[in-house]
């Protein structure tokens, strides 16, 4: 008896597709390691959702946006597609896969190239469904916006620093410091000494060359630690409040108001010193201001040779 055999094709098994997780924070501090740890959870789920993707690798980088910032994982993840062991790369968004425009278009440019498929989770853009010259439109004024946001967020954050008097701009480290263990300013004897000099040469007459000249002739380095000090440098000096232990901030949104702490810190020179170098210098400036407007005197400032 004849039998009637059927042929059954053998069932195609789909393997998968091996998906990439990029991930990148700008530090290593607890609440950047925090969102660090979101940014993993909330992807991993994302691709455990979809039957035929797997998790091949996960690639992390705690780099900030700075051009010369590595971003070693970001070149892994690029040679790993390239070799086509990774088909999709899923991301929380535009502003965490490239610094900036030109950079995330380059990235696409060769992982596209490579045949590979990118997921921003967060504008949820898949470079699968859209056309290049609309993805880079899309790119830019995601990129454009987050800036933005960004700078905003900034300017607030110095804002309320200013204001509460926990900026670090109150403690910014000058010629005459140095700072302790908490961050706080405090006496440098050696260099104090040089800024007590300078008020000193400068109310006994000397000009700025001359006080120069008086800090070579003594050896003293400048702040910058050259041989010899620029007229800035002692000009800086010269006219800084912080030398009283007072700091003034400047708002940062509106500019146009100050902040203002007083005894932020120890003083080096007294209120006195500071008064009188700021009139000695109106009396030896050039610049004359009266009913008649802005002009220069007929006869300069002399400091008598030295």
């Amino acid at each position: 008896m004849k039998s009637n055999v059927s042929y059954i094709p053998a069932k195609r098994v789909d393997p998968g597709m091996n998906v990439g997780i990029y991930c990148r924070v700008s530090s290593n501090h607890r609440n950047q390691l925090n969102s660090l740890a979101a940014q993993i959870s909330s992807l991993t789920r994302a691709v455990s959702h979809v039957e035929q993707w797997k998790l091949a690798d996960v690639f992390i980088d705690i780099a900030s946006a700075r051009e010369d910032a590595p971003r070693r994982e970001f070149e892994r993840m690029i040679r790993e597609c390239e070799a086509h062991r990774i088909s999709v790369i899923i991301t929380k968004s535009v502003s965490r896969f490239g610094r900036d425009t030109v950079d995330t278009l380059e990235a696409i440019k060769r992982l596209k190239a490579a045949g590979i498929r990118i997921i921003f989770d967060e504008e949820s853009i898949d470079t699968k469904e859209i056309e290049d010259d609309l993805l880079i439109s899309i790119l830019e004024s995601f990129v454009q916006a987050e800036n933005e946001s960004r700078s905003i967020s900034i300017r607030m954050g110095l804002r309320t620093g200013a204001i509460n008097g926990k900026s670090g701009n109150y403690r910014k480290r000058l010629y005459g410091y140095i700072k302790n263990r908490e961050g706080e300013l405090i006496i440098e004897p050696d260099q104090a000494k040089v800024v007590r000099d300078i008020y000193r040469w400068y109310l006994d007459g000397a000009s700025v060359v001359g006080i120069i000249k008086e800090l070579a002739e003594h050896q003293i380095p400048s702040p910058s630690g050259k041989e010899t000090w620029s007229k800035r440098s002692v000009e800086n000096i010269l006219t800084n409040e912080k030398y009283i232990g007072t700091v003034r901030l400047i708002d940062p949104i509106t500019q146009d108001r100050e902040y203002v702490i007083m005894d932020c810190h120890p003083p080096i020179i007294t209120e006195d010193e500071f008064r009188s170098v700021q009139e000695e210098k109106k009396r030896r400036s050039n610049i004359v201001r009266d009913e008649n407007g802005t002009h220069r005197k007929s006869v300069k400032y002399s400091s008598k040779g030295k």
